[in-house]
């Protein structure tokens, strides 16, 4: 031992000698130093805890490969909205045009936000709730809050899934059930059903044959037994794909991510050879410029990206904990981002390549049946023969030739034209019919699906797809709720697992009543959008302004190899935050605007009417934006007025063997100060040991002791190559 070391000086001497940190280990027994840390923290070391902690750090489940975590993060951002939700908006908001505030969202808000999940998730290795406590305990609100919503999406998502089931079990006869009205027979007499004469085959079979839906939400009706067997069968999918983690569930993810991009492209190349295809592609993409100018289609658009890529469900987030910590989560981000952004574009191909082709089916069926009433007119004198162009043939009739019969009709019987109750019949105007949601595929599509050879076959791979859309993002909305609660409660995954299916499987039932569509609809517009919103705010605010914008890069140069662009710094500290601000103000306007209501199905008028939602339906709306957004005070309550113990009402010094950067006990008296206070920039242990909880805003050390609101300090020494020590 060096002779100037004060525990040297201590034996030679009578003085009282204030021990060190050093003089302290100096007693211990011999240790590995390659395999052992000093940690600093503001709670006390619990042996047990912490060899239990370790022993979690080095069995964490891992990904069997890149591509099966790539394929599970598509299989979670790529949905039904892709399929179903995007093209409506495409449509809706200026078609080509869109696409440009579309893209420049998805850069400035999008991508940021989705590597800023990926980038904590992979580096803290854990849950949302693990996460945020980690980040800042008092903002760990936000992982319980995260949680809540993937509970309500989860929900009534699997109940979509339970809808496609049915069709899909229902798609393999021909003719489809679907393409005709059912006939009704009273002796010898037979009589088509009222309901599907008045609207359609496709929308009464969806109304009534699937959902049997009751006239309001007030009507229950009670259960509807077809449907609830479809969300017991879901909810048995989800559930044996989820019961082994990422051990089953990433296998699950070949299959349930690639094979919708198979039906996809199938669909394109059978759409493109449809009569009309290419009369919906253009109409879908011809830009209308002065949308872009209107700043509901930047709200639209920015509520698109938001809920596209998953931001703020806690599923990128657990997902990635499951990473190693030197892979490479920027590329990740980028990847997904933009392979997102290109299946949003593909569907949209494909439904209006199909649209196209019903459109044109619905106008030749308008056509005839104006052209058998003008033939009417014709045969008792209500019009002259003089009126129709000599060139017309009504045996051959062309929307042209009745388009130009239609004019000259309207312009000489221009008194009493409406009296003939004839239609204009344009292209244009079928194509306008923007449908999305359940309409676009329960009922568009597969009146467009009726109408193609082998329909039965066609049919059953895109419910196929459906399902398996639907089951990837299942997949991680469920992780989103299972990996944060298994990584705080220590809870055995496959009986947590089967208990969260079965308990969200009888909440559920309340979709599968006859009125249980007006539900789906009510939490899919209500239950999620703002307290989201909310959480990915707090979720920005922690990392860039309470941990430190600065800090974060400096962390994730180290885990990754290289700085990321100095465009994230700028776009996680003041870009995003901003517009995430605006797009909250705009969606509480929003809320505030538009009066809370459903589009409910009326069986006697055999037609949609908007009804408002009543007292209860009111109360149970607004209760769901309460729970949803209540934990984020709550925990923050309780923290900050140390209702619940965040470890920061004590100091303790703690050795544990196991890791340690080198060895302490022959360090000089200038060499042990500069290693524990960090002068040595080369020397700075890692700013993220494995039980530092939160840092101050603007630390710079880890051993920065600063007077932050939050009072936990921690440090530790860890060495690089064991998993642990990269948190």
């Amino acid at each position: 031992m060096p002779k100037n070391s004060k525990v040297t000086q201590r034996e030679h001497s009578s003085e009282h000698v204030t021990e060190s940190v050093a003089d302290l280990l100096a007693h211990q027994e011999p240790v590995d130093y390659k395999r052992s840390v000093l940690n600093v923290t503001g709670e006390a070391w619990d042996k047990q805890k912490e060899g239990e902690e370790e022993l979690d750090a080095e069995n964490r489940p891992a990904w069997n490969s890149k591509l099966q975590y790539i394929l599970a993060q598509i299989g979670y951002s790529v949905g039904l909205g892709n399929v179903w939700r995007f093209p409506y908006l495409c449509q809706k908001n200026g078609g080509g045009a869109y696409l440009v505030p579309y893209l420049v969202l998805l850069v400035i808000i999008g991508l940021p936000l989705f590597f800023l999940e990926l980038a904590v998730g992979q580096r803290i290795r854990r849950g949302s709730i693990g996460v945020w406590n980690y980040i800042c305990p008092r903002l760990g609100g936000i992982g319980y809050a995260s949680c809540l919503v993937c509970f309500f999406v989860g929900l009534y998502y699997n109940v979509i899934i339970g809808w496609s089931i049915f069709y899909f079990f229902k798609s393999f006869q021909y003719p489809l059930p679907w393409s005709e009205c059912p006939v009704l027979r009273n002796g010898s007499v037979a009589v088509v059903e009222t309901e599907c004469e008045r609207s359609s085959a496709t929308t009464y079979f969806w109304y009534r044959e699937a959902l049997d839906i009751s006239n309001s939400i007030s009507e229950s009706g009670g259960l509807n037994w077809k449907m609830t067997l479809c969300l017991l069968v879901a909810w048995s999918l989800v559930g044996l794909a989820m019961i082994k983690g990422i051990q089953s569930s990433g296998k699950v993810m070949y299959f349930s991510s690639l094979f919708p991009y198979v039906v996809l492209v199938c669909f394109l190349v059978r759409g493109l050879l449809l009569r009309g295809a290419v009369d919906g592609i253009m109409h879908m993409f011809t830009p209308k410029l002065d949308k872009m100018l209107d700043p509901q289609v930047w709200r639209e658009a920015a509520t698109q990206v938001f809920f596209a890529l998953g931001l703020g469900f806690g599923g990128v987030i657990a997902f990635s904990s499951y990473n190693k910590q030197d892979n490479n989560c920027h590329f990740d981000a980028t990847l997904v981002s933009f392979i997102n952004f290109f299946t949003s574009v593909l569907a949209t191909l494909v439904v209006f390549a199909v649209l196209g082709f019903k459109a044109n089916i619905m106008n030749e069926k308008c056509v005839v049946e104006n052209a058998e009433k003008i033939l009417g007119y014709l045969n008792t004198n209500v019009l002259s023969h003089d009126l129709i162009p000599p060139h017309v043939n009504f045996s051959h009739l062309t929307a042209k030739d009745y388009n130009e019969m239609y004019r000259v009709i309207m312009t000489v019987k221009e008194g009493h034209f409406k009296e003939l109750g004839l239609d204009a019949c344009l292209l244009e105007d079928e194509l306008n019919k923007s449908v999305q949601g359940t309409g676009l595929a329960f009922i568009a599509f597969t009146e467009a699906m009726t109408h193609f050879p082998a329909s039965p076959f066609w049919s059953v791979m895109f419910f196929l797809m459906l399902i398996n859309l639907g089951l990837g993002s299942m997949i991680g909305t469920m992780s989103g709720i299972t990996t944060p609660i298994i990584d705080t409660f220590k809870v055995r995954k496959e009986v947590f697992t089967v208990g969260c299916c079965i308990f969200a499987f009888v909440v559920g039932l309340i979709f599968v009543q006859r009125s249980g569509n007006y539900f789906v609809t009510m939490f899919d517009d209500y239950s999620a959008t703002l307290p989201l919103t909310v959480v990915v705010i707090l979720e920005n605010i922690a990392v860039a302004w309470i941990y430190g914008t600065k800090k974060f890069m400096q962390e994730l140069t180290e885990m990754l190899g290289f700085r990321p662009y100095q465009f994230y710094y700028y776009t996680w500290k003041y870009v995003s935050p901003i517009c995430m601000a605006v797009l909250m103000t705009a969606s509480i306007i929003q809320l505030g605007v538009s009066p809370p209501g459903y589009s409910a199905w009326i069986r006697e008028e055999a037609a949609e009417k908007f009804l408002f939602y009543p007292t209860w339906a009111m109360a149970i709306l607004i209760s769901l934006i309460i729970l949803a957004s209540l934990p984020l005070p709550l925990v923050f309550i309780l923290r900050q007025f140390h209702l619940v113990s965040d470890g920061s009402n004590a100091l303790s010094v703690t050795y544990k063997k196991g890791r340690m950067m080198k060895d302490i006990s022959n360090l000089e008296d200038n060499d042990e100060t500069r290693f524990i206070l960090s002068k040595v920039p080369s020397e700075t242990p890692s700013p993220m040991p494995t039980h530092r909880s939160y840092l101050g805003p603007g630390s710079s050390s880890p051993m920065e002791m600063s007077g932050a609101p939050n009072g936990r300090y921690g440090s530790g020494y860890l060495l690089a190559s064991t998993p642990e020590s990269e948190l």
